[in-house]
């Protein structure tokens, strides 16, 4: 069981293959980085969110951040997600499940009376030292990129 992260923790390194090639935490030092978890591809509810980052992702460069939503799904169901829906934000692909370990994401689930392991929606607002500046612990899809941005900026 991962310890929970919180703010002012340093966030946990990580390398993971994205949309735009090979991405690791230090590359992003210097800015601060937006990591979104969520649980597979082309859902409804993934769908609306990685919508709403795209149409703030240019308010997000402008404010100095980067984002990068992070699943299980392989590079390639990422990259027919991103092109079907014309999304302007990273999408990593975390299959061997490293990266959502280290950020505490993939956690028991019950639905229906059968529990099972899934993908926590959780973000992480990381500040260009490398540590934790907010974390949204469940995330509710609607409003939550504005409620980031909002955070972000103040």
């Amino acid at each position: 069981m991962t310890t929970e992260l919180k703010p002012g923790d340093k966030a946990p390194a990580f390398s993971l293959e994205t949309t735009d090639g090979p991405k690791r935490l230090k590359d992003f030092a210097g800015r601060h980085l937006v990591l979104y978890f969520y649980p597979k591809d082309d859902t409804p509810g993934c769908t609306l969110e990685a919508q709403d980052f795209t149409a703030h992702a240019a308010a997000f460069r402008k404010a100095g951040a980067s984002v990068l939503g992070v699943s299980r799904d392989p590079l390639s169901k990422h990259e027919k997600f991103a092109a079907k829906y014309t999304l302007d934000v990273l999408l990593g692909s975390d299959e061997a499940g490293d990266v959502s370990d280290s950020y505490g994401t993939w956690e028991e689930k019950l639905m229906y009376g059968r529990t099972y392991m899934g993908m926590a929606r959780r973000t992480f607002l990381i500040g260009p030292t490398g540590k934790i500046v907010r974390v949204w612990p469940k995330v509710k899809v609607k409003g939550h990129a504005e409620d980031v941005l909002a955070a972000l900026k103040a």
